[in-house]
């Protein structure tokens, strides 16, 4: 019971901010490094090791969940920063988020955006996607 007060407690924050649902299908790449402990866009320190994202197009705020399209394998990321600044790119995810895609090496990659309130609205997910997207979630923290 207190997972799902969790998870409705984070879509209801995420829908408020990014009331349509808007999908979004492009190339991600990933940043870290030099980056890590500065200062966002939305005033956060920047963490490589948390689930965070920087977009253009979706709102400072925003919880999103990305999926590799080469792989199918998706994350939960919270938007903190504007970018990138590749305009080929419609994303850029933090280390973390880009490790648990599977694209470190190739360092860009195909994937479909969504916010998360829209990505699970109104569809059968099992208990063990939802404790997904809860350790995902706590990890954008």
């Amino acid at each position: 019971m207190k997972r799902t007060a969790l998870l409705a407690f984070f879509l209801s924050f995420s829908w408020a901010m990014a009331q349509d649902c808007k999908a979004q299908e492009g190339y991600a790449s990933w940043y870290g490094g030099k980056f890590h402990g500065r200062r966002t866009s939305s005033g956060e320190i920047f963490n490589k090791y948390k689930y965070t994202a920087a977009s253009r197009d979706y709102p400072l705020g925003t919880y999103l969940l990305v999926k590799n399209l080469s792989n199918g394998k998706d994350v939960v990321v919270l938007v903190t920063d504007r970018g990138p600044r590749k305009k080929s790119r419609v994303i850029d995810l933090s280390r973390s988020a880009a490790e648990k895609l599977g694209f470190l090496r190739q360092g860009v990659v195909k994937v479909n955006i969504m916010p998360l309130h829209c990505a699970i609205k109104g569809e059968e997910v099992s208990e063990d996607y939802h404790e997904e997207v809860i350790k995902d979630l706590l990890n954008t923290l």
